[in-house]
């Protein structure tokens, strides 16, 4: 009679090129539109917009603040989506099929959304719920088309929506032309860190130096030895 682990072996392979199956499905339907480094960058720009919003050089209006900050949504839509635009004509994956495209319209809704709940905000002066609100709303797009994105943006999300329930929960009066650095410090990180999450998801290599664009560290030159 043969050992009992021999008679398992031929179901453990089989169990075995199933996970593998299923692996390789999943990876095939993983979004790869999204670029880490353009997220990452935008998330730049609303730091850089907040050090200027804090500064002596804008006057401390509620209009002036808003024009700034829909200039900082407009420049990361463009980075954002000008990505996507060129990885859906380039990538030859892809093959310019629009299907491809639908988890990035996912996220649309939640734009809407949060543009009519910006006018109305701005309408009834509430300005100070604004910085929470937005917060919230990106919280919000992190968990769309989750299940073909890295799981690591849901951690992204999340902090998101803390940061958000603090602004509208904990500091309802939060002046929105005093602290540009909250909103610029928030977005900041979130922005960043989500795109280290989508680079390393996307890169075969994925590393600190590589999201930076930088060389890897030199390779040791093995020694031939002479015996």
């Amino acid at each position: 009679m043969p050992p009992l682990f021999s008679m398992k072996t031929p179901l453990h392979e089989a169990l075995r090129q199933v996970r593998d199956l299923q692996s390789a499905i999943l990876e095939k339907q993983r979004f790869k539109g999204y670029s880490g480094r353009a997220r990452a960058l935008a998330g730049c720009l609303a730091l850089a917009a907040a050090l200027l919003l804090d500064s002596a050089f804008v006057p401390p209006t509620p209009l002036a603040h808003l024009v700034a900050w829909t200039i900082v949504f407009a420049g990361g839509l463009t980075l954002n989506y000008g990505a996507l635009i060129y990885w859906f004509l380039h990538d030859p994956d892809v093959a310019r099929d629009v299907r491809r495209l639908r988890p990035a319209l996912e996220i649309i809704p939640v734009l809407i959304a949060g543009g009519i709940l910006t006018l109305a905000l701005v309408d009834h002066g509430e300005y100070n719920l604004l910085f929470g609100t937005w917060m919230v709303l990106f919280g919000l797009t992190n968990f769309t088309a989750r299940q073909v994105l890295p799981r690591g943006l849901a951690w992204v999300g999340l902090f998101y929506l803390a940061c958000g329930a603090v602004c509208l929960l904990a500091w309802p009066n939060l002046s929105f032309t005093d602290y540009p650095l909250v909103m610029g410090g928030v977005f900041f990180l979130g922005e960043f860190f989500g795109g280290l999450v989508l680079h390393n998801d996307e890169s075969p290599l994925p590393s600190l130096r590589a999201f930076f664009g930088l060389p890897g560290p030199p390779r040791a030159e093995s020694e031939d030895i002479n015996l």
